[in-house]
């Protein structure tokens, strides 16, 4: 008999808490190696994401009912902690089912005196309830607790956006994330490919924000053929905002300096229909690899790649200009926590920066490839001032040929135009404003 989702769900989980895997590519790869049908497709994501976007609340509720944690083997722990989780959150899981397969599931990885002390703390916790956050009075480590967001983070936001804006932010990064997917403008009208996907049987709306985007109520579009024949791609709205942003023309040449997977650069290949060029920078081969592989799917023939640091674009390409170059630089991520939860299992404050000083030098070399009058931008999906508006500031102050490009808002969506995101050259979306990734977007401009 093959392993059940809760099974699976343990060995993912210790994967992701022991040797640090990613939880989005963990999940797919999951889902695809067994085999799982679309509901358990749904169970499984549902626990995986779930146990790791409350970590810490299930470990505040599971304190007083488990005398020695460091005692317990970890795959131990973990298996209470995701039974928690689906007994506190899952409505539509029945207890019994819970607790019978954690209990055989103890059985068959330990013995029978690990089922019974699985069984005892899981019995405990139904007869005696959970404890109050409640209890809990310093506010930034209560909100610690509930949105299991490390405190120095929630510090720092607050100083940055203010405690509730900070709030909202944290409670949005706990929802179960959705698909969203561009579609290749080149091939079919946004229209005809909500169709397809209805065909398919997959549940689609419009997007929110961009006018390239599709919401997926319902199936995942990865599996599908429109997806296979280059139809769409998977891709957050706000990272699609970023390709607007360049305000590519037709015939015009664009250097992307760290491009993997590709999202952005097949975008301004599709915007770029056809024409032009797009020269595609990735530090690693593997990753290029995706770039191109993207590339062929969509029917652009108008990207070439290569691998590269971008710190060394300006050797590679003496003495040729593009007419926009894009930095979509290497950031912490925090702004895509719904996406990857697991992110805030690793990330300490020194990462920050150590991060900001690759951005300005990335940014450094990639602004002596710009055509006077050009276009260069720079977006991160992450949401601190310091990997966002202090970098582009400390740029601006030792580079007086560059200014913000104030004509930033004419390239992005009518929405954003009527929202008091768009600052004078540069955006920061914060999760909770339009359901999207947390992302910045500063467009620059090159003096003649």
């Amino acid at each position: 008999m093959g392993k059940n989702v809760r099974e699976i769900a343990l060995e993912a989980l210790l994967s992701v808490y022991k040797n640090q895997s990613y939880s989005n590519l963990l999940v797919n790869n999951t889902i695809q190696k067994n085999d799982l049908s679309s509901s358990d497709s749904g169970l499984l994501t549902e626990i995986i994401y779930g146990t790791i976007q409350r970590d810490q609340l299930l470990d505040f509720y599971l304190e007083p009912f488990i005398k020695n944690q460091k005692k317990l083997e970890e795959w131990v722990y973990i298996l209470i902690k995701l039974s928690l989780y689906q007994l506190h959150f899952l409505d539509r899981v029945p207890a019994h089912a819970v607790l019978n397969e954690a209990v055989e599931i103890a059985k068959k990885r330990g013995h029978k005196g690990i089922a019974s002390l699985v069984n005892g703390v899981l019995r405990n916790i139904q007869r005696n309830g959970l404890r109050s956050i409640d209890g809990i009075k310093d506010p930034i480590e209560k909100l610690s607790i509930e949105t299991n967001h490390p405190e120095w983070l929630i510090e720092t936001w607050v100083e940055e956006f203010g405690v509730v804006e900070t709030r909202k932010m944290c409670e949005e990064n706990i929802l179960p994330p959705y698909q969203t997917a561009r579609v290749n403008l080149m091939k079919a009208s946004r229209e005809e490919v909500i169709k397809m996907l209805e065909d398919e049987g997959i549940e689609v709306e419009e997007g929110n924000l961009s006018p390239f985007a599709i919401e997926i109520q319902k199936g995942n579009v990865a599996y599908t053929n429109a997806f296979k024949e280059g139809y769409l791609s998977i891709q957050d709205e706000s990272s699609m905002l970023v390709a607007q942003a360049l305000g590519v023309s037709e015939g015009e040449h664009i250097l992307d300096t760290c491009a993997a997977p590709g999202g952005k650069s097949t975008h301004i290949a599709e915007l770029l229909n056809g024409t032009g060029s797009v020269t595609a920078l990735d530090l690693h081969k593997h990753k290029v690899k995706l770039i191109q592989e993207q590339a062929t799917r969509l029917g652009l023939e108008n990207i070439e790649t290569k691998a590269l640091d971008a710190r060394k674009a300006p050797e590679e390409f003496e003495g040729r200009l593009f007419d926009r170059v894009l930095v979509d630089a290497p950031c912490s991520g925090l702004g895509v926590i719904r996406r990857k939860p697991d992110i805030l299992l690793r990330k300490n404050a020194s990462d920050v920066s150590n991060l900001q000083r690759v951005q300005k030098s990335i940014l450094d070399e990639a602004s002596k490839l710009v055509k006077p009058g050009g276009t260069l931008v720079y977006s991160t999906c992450t949401v601190g001032h310091d990997e966002n508006i202090d970098v582009v500031n400390s740029f601006l102050n030792e580079h007086n040929d560059y200014e913000l490009d104030q004509s930033l808002i004419e390239h992005l969506p009518s929405k954003l135009k009527e929202s008091k995101t768009v600052q004078k050259g540069f955006i920061q979306l914060l999760p909770h404003y339009f359901g999207t990734d947390g992302f910045f977007i500063a467009r620059l401009r090159k003096k003649v």
